[in-house]
C-alpha cells in the first residue's frame, strides 16, 4: 500500500499542507515576465510563446517574457519575477496558496499565483523577488 500511495502522489501530487510547506523549495528564475492584455482574437498571441493565455470578457491576458512583449510593442504596467514552488502539489491541495500569499501579504509583497499540474508559480514584482524568496524560505522552515 505504501508504494502505491507513493505512486499516486507522483501522479496527483501532495495534498498534506504540513508536508507541502515543509518541502516547498521555492526557486526563482532570472527571466523577466509581464502581464499584457490584448483583444480577443489577437493574431500574434501564439508567436509570442506566452506562458499563459487566459480569456476574459474584456479581452485575453497574456503572461509572457518581457522581451517578447517589447518586440511586439505590447503595453504592460510592471515587470514580474517567477518563483516556482518545486514541490508537486495536488490540484486538490487545500491551504497552500493561502499560506504562501498570506506570508507575502504580511511582507507587503503583491503576488499573482498560477497553478499548473505539477507546480504552483508565484509572480512577484521584479524588485521584490529576493524579499519574496526569503519570506517563502522562512515559511518552509
Amino acid at each position: 500500500m505504501g508504494e502505491r500511495a507513493s505512486e499516486m502522489s507522483h501522479v496527483t501530487g501532495i495534498k498534506d499542507l504540513t508536508e507541502l510547506l515543509r518541502r516547498l523549495n521555492p526557486v526563482s528564475d532570472s527571466e523577466r515576465y509581464v502581464f499584457c492584455t490584448v483583444p480577443e482574437g489577437f493574431e500574434g498571441a501564439d508567436s509570442l510563446d506566452p506562458l499563459l493565455q487566459f480569456h476574459e470578457d474584456e479581452g485575453m491576458t497574456l503572461l509572457l517574457k518581457a522581451d517578447r512583449a517589447d518586440s511586439a510593442s505590447l503595453e504592460y504596467s510592471g515587470v514580474w519575477s517567477r518563483i516556482t514552488l518545486t514541490i508537486h502539489s495536488s490540484l486538490e491541495a487545500v491551504g497552500l496558496l493561502a499560506a504562501v500569499t498570506g506570508v507575502l501579504a504580511d511582507a507587503s509583497i503583491p503576488c499573482n499565483a498560477v497553478s499548473a499540474y505539477y507546480h504552483d508559480h508565484i509572480f512577484v514584482p521584479e524588485h521584490l523577488a529576493d524579499d519574496a524568496l526569503n519570506a517563502l524560505n522562512e515559511l518552509s522552515r
